[in-house]
């Protein structure tokens, strides 16, 4: 589905990203794990059309997506999940929800999709006239979350979904993106959480300074020495 060959991605002088290869397949949960600074946001900003690489060739569904504009990778069916869920937070919740899906035109399968949305996420419907604000931060990623699938994408990115929630709720996001998973979306996950992120991923990999310096399946990733010892605490 995404292949990723030999990514280049520069912030000036500052080399961000080097030769970085990498292949989501339809079907998958594939995470890519690494310290923070590892280059791992800057990546799927690539991905998401929000920064261009230097070099190298990303191609989804077979078709290179270098001269795509940001909203080309949605309507193809790309969506990401940002880093700190990036929530319009003085809209209600239902608005929040009703943007992610700005680039349809099906209106009365989006008021369905909504009503799926809900009903996934219980906590949405009973607050869907309330300000995103006044939601917790795992209410908060529950809501991008959804945001995102009224896009109805064909591969989903996510970006750090666990980054500052209680225990409680990083539990439930998790069991949360396998279900989506089962339910036929690909899933790219990036996360500082590597025991959490390795053991619902069918395969990953390892960032370092930028660089892919791991990767295999997320069980053999788990149970890699130096995986746990650089990122599972030994």
């Amino acid at each position: 589905m995404l292949q990723v060959e030999n990514l280049d991605v520069h912030y000036g002088a500052i080399q961000a990203l080097h030769t970085v290869s990498l292949e989501v397949r339809q079907g998958e949960i594939v995470s890519l794990i690494g310290a923070n600074g590892a280059g791992k946001s800057t990546f799927l900003k690539v991905l998401s059309g929000i920064h261009s690489a230097s070099a190298g060739v990303v191609t989804f569904e077979g078709q290179q997506t270098t001269k795509w504009t940001p909203q080309q990778y949605v309507k193809k069916g790309i969506a990401l999940v940002p880093e700190g869920r990036r929530i319009f937070k003085q809209m209600t919740v239902l608005e929040n929800i009703e943007l992610g899906a700005y680039l349809r035109r099906d209106h009365e399968q989006c008021k369905k999709d909504i009503e799926t949305i809900y009903e996934r996420f219980p906590i949405l419907f009973e607050r869907k006239h309330q300000n995103a604000a006044t939601l917790s931060g795992g209410e908060q990623q529950m809501l991008a979350i959804g945001r995102a699938l009224m896009s109805k994408p064909k591969l989903l990115l996510l970006d750090e979904p666990s980054m500052g929630l209680a225990p409680n709720y990083i539990r439930q996001v998790f069991e949360l993106i396998q279900e989506i998973n089962n339910d036929g979306t690909t899933i790219l996950l990036i996360e500082q959480n590597a025991k959490m992120a390795l053991s619902i991923a069918d395969r990953g990999y390892v960032l370092e300074v930028g660089k892919v310096v791991l990767e295999g399946s997320g069980a053999a990733l788990l149970n890699s020495e130096e995986v746990r010892e650089a990122y599972l605490g030994g």
